[in-house]
Parts: C-alpha cells; structure tokens; sequence
C-alpha cells in the first residue's frame, strides 16, 4: 500500500497569510477575518489556512509571534559600540522604523486591533518581552560607563520602552502634526529620555548624533533606504 506523503507546507506563503490577515483584522476589526477572504486576499484556498495554522487562533498567534521576530530581527542588526547611550538611540529609530514598515502586525502585537476573542497567553506576550532584552543590555552599559544613573536597567529600559511605545502608537495614529509633527517630537523624547535617565545634555546630544548616523548606516545595510524620520 503506497503512503501519500502530507502537503509541503509553503513558508512563503505562510508568510503571506500573516500579512493579508493582520491586515484585514486592522482595517476591518474581528468581522474582517475569515477563512474566506483571507484566502481571496492571498488568491488561495480555505483550505490552505488550515494546512498552514490550523484555525484561526493559531493564525492570530501567529501573527503576534511573526511581529516579534521582524521586530527583533531589526533590533538585532543594531549592535554594540562603545557609546552605549548611541545604542539606545538607534534601539530607538530601530523600533521606530520597524513599526513604520509593518503597521498592522504592529497593532496585533500590541493589541491594538481587537483580537476577536483571541487572547494573549503570557507566553506569546513574552515573544515581546525577549526583544527589549537589547535594550536594557544598553542601559545597563550605560550605568556601568556613568551615563545613566546607577538603578535597575530592566526598570529604566521599561520606562524608555513605554514612552517611545506611545509616541510611535500616536503617531501610527495620525496624531502627531505640524509644527510638532512625529520627527520633533520624537527626537525631543529621545533626548528627554536620555537625561532623564542621568544624562548629561550636551552628552546626549552627541550620543543622538551618532545613534542617528549609526542607525542610518545599519539599516542601510540590512534593508537599503529607510525612512526620514
């Protein structure tokens, strides 16, 4: 009796029906998201959705673990120098960029869209966790070198994390405008957060400096052209 060997399960286009569906859960909340047209918007089957996650709870977790992995892919590609305050700042353009490019698994990571009764385990949000481990590597140099007062570097990079989280939800939202559009006020927090960390100004201001120029070269290299902002 011959064996039927299961169908090969095609990465690309798992990826693709991450996209198309944090997309429509994005645009069009919890009714959006059905088998039916995820499928149109990827032109495959309803059957492949279930070859490729099962159902839709392991979909939506899917795209909360996809999220972090490009999230931490792009913090990755950062790096360690010898000014770990520039470090910080390019974490930060990094996290920034990375939320620019992929916006609706951005809000599904977070929560931002409404998950349709799917709800986070503490071990799909600990995905989250693992990526602000590069931030507070950061810090913590920073404590040791005197640039950022002595404390506890998980505390701070939380606090860092919180507050740049929210100026790039905000302006995600269209809620940052002239004359205090989403590049001032994101280079005013950056810097804020740095001297409220312990910094020196005129130190951060020269760490901002070359974060920003180190950001531009990395991501230069790893993705081609970024943003200005």
């Amino acid at each position: 009796m011959s064996i039927v060997s299961p169908r090969r399960v095609d990465p690309q286009l798992s990826v693709a029906l991450v996209e198309a569906a944090a997309r429509l859960l994005a645009e069009g909340g919890p009714a959006a998201l059905s088998t039916r047209r995820l499928a149109a918007a990827v032109g495959t089957s309803t059957m492949a959705v279930y070859t490729h996650f099962g159902g839709m709870d392991d979909l939506v977790r899917a795209m909360v673990h996809e999220g972090f992995a490009r999230l931490q892919q792009r913090l990755g590609t950062v790096g360690m120098t010898d000014d770990p305050v520039a470090d910080v700042v390019t974490l930060g353009y990094s996290y920034r960029e990375n939320a620019h490019e992929y916006p609706h698994l951005y809000a599904v990571m977070f929560g931002g869209s409404a998950l349709g009764g799917f709800a986070l385990t503490d071990e799909d949000r600990q995905h989250g966790r693992y990526t602000l481990q590069f931030l507070v590597d950061a810090v913590r140099r920073a404590m040791t070198i005197g640039r950022f007062r002595v404390d506890d570097p998980l505390l701070m990079a939380q606090h860092l994390w919180i507050a740049l989280h929210g100026l790039v939800t905000l302006e995600l939202g269209g809620y940052l405008v002239d004359p205090y559009n989403a590049d001032t006020s994101y280079e005013g927090q950056l810097c804020a957060l740095l001297v409220g960390s312990g910094d020196e100004l005129a130190r951060a201001k020269r760490s901002m400096d070359r974060g920003r120029r180190k950001y531009r070269d990395a991501m230069q290299e790893a993705f081609g052209a970024v943003s200005e902002g």
